[in-house]
């Protein structure tokens, strides 16, 4: 069973339609993207999702069934707009923050010493909030929404601020999270990260769902035909099947006619004796595909 369902989402504000008709199901134990633009609609989707919006139409199911207060600590949520307190210390604001979830204090000391010290905040543990950089707030903000054991983690812009120690650091422990079974669903304009954590992913753009599916099945739907060689030797140009060849300064990309094949176009580069470091199947990355889909978007609606 799903353990976040939408179905038939529809929120307006004013004259904004910021939710039109968006369905999808996040399943138990996966890294989930929720995608698109500023201003697409994912941040009201999460207000629907965690009962803070009221959707106009259309049913959001949590844990099997609508939010109520006790699945509320059953979550933990990374909102983009930071919530620290600033002026008082860092442990005592976390510990203030994890009683807010139901965790007794004895608790709540011994898991955010840990996670205090696993993020390299153990001696910054007294000082107030105001005094850390942004990096070591965005990894305050991690551990309020983790200290609790949540079995839903929704964070927004996780990486924001972070150094690539920082980021690396964060990757791991969300892949660990995922691991031990955690449900987490990631907002973040960052795709190369989205790319190496995403089991799945939602597009929306305008309100609307425009792409869903696992990255693999996303990437070989947007697949060009395309193949990225590279090799020491002279690609001849009389090769059948072939339409251009793009030289750049590590690879050759050559983009097939309609009816060539890569095994041909292989084939063919055997047989006259040219030697390869390398041949693949060129595949969009994921930033492409957002460009593409965000950009088609634009022109319908224009």
């Amino acid at each position: 069973m799903a353990q976040i369902a939408v179905n038939n989402i529809s929120k307006r504000f004013g004259e904004v339609q910021a939710l039109d008709n968006v369905s999808f199901e996040i399943n138990p134990g996966e890294i989930f993207g929720l995608l698109g633009p500023n201003g697409a609609g994912k941040t009201t989707m999460i207000r629907i999702i965690l009962d803070i919006y009221k959707a106009d139409q259309g049913t959001a199911s949590i844990l099997g069934g609508p939010m109520t207060e006790a699945k509320k600590n059953q979550i933990g949520y990374l909102p983009e707009e930071r919530g620290l307190y600033q002026d008082i210390q860092l442990d005592r604001c976390l510990i203030f923050l994890a009683s807010l979830k139901g965790m007794e204090p004895i608790l709540a000391n011994q898991k955010i010493a840990e996670y205090l010290e696993r993020f390299d905040l153990a001696s910054d543990s007294k000082k107030k909030v105001k005094e850390l950089s942004k990096g070591m707030q965005q990894k305050a903000q991690l551990i309020s929404a983790l200290v609790h054991n949540p079995d839903i983690l929704i964070i927004d812009e996780p990486f924001s601020a972070l150094d690539p120690i920082n980021t690396q650091m964060v990757k791991d422990l969300l892949l660990e999270e995922r691991n031990n079974g955690k449900t987490i669903i990631m907002c973040t304009h960052q795709m190369a990260q989205v790319e190496q954590l995403c089991d799945r992913l939602v597009l929306i753009d305008h309100g609307q769902l425009v792409l869903e599916g696992a990255l693999a099945e996303i990437r070989k739907k947007f697949a060009s035909n395309d193949v990225i060689i590279r090799t020491d030797s002279s690609i001849p140009g009389d090769l059948m099947g072939i339409e251009s060849i793009v030289r750049s300064n590590n690879h050759t990309k050559i983009h097939l006619s309609e009816n060539s094949s890569p095994q041909q176009v292989l084939a063919q580069l055997v047989q006259q004796g040219i030697i390869l470091d390398e041949f693949e199947i060129a595949t969009p990355s994921l930033d492409e595909i957002f460009i593409q889909v965000v950009s088609r978007g634009k022109v319908r609606n224009e």
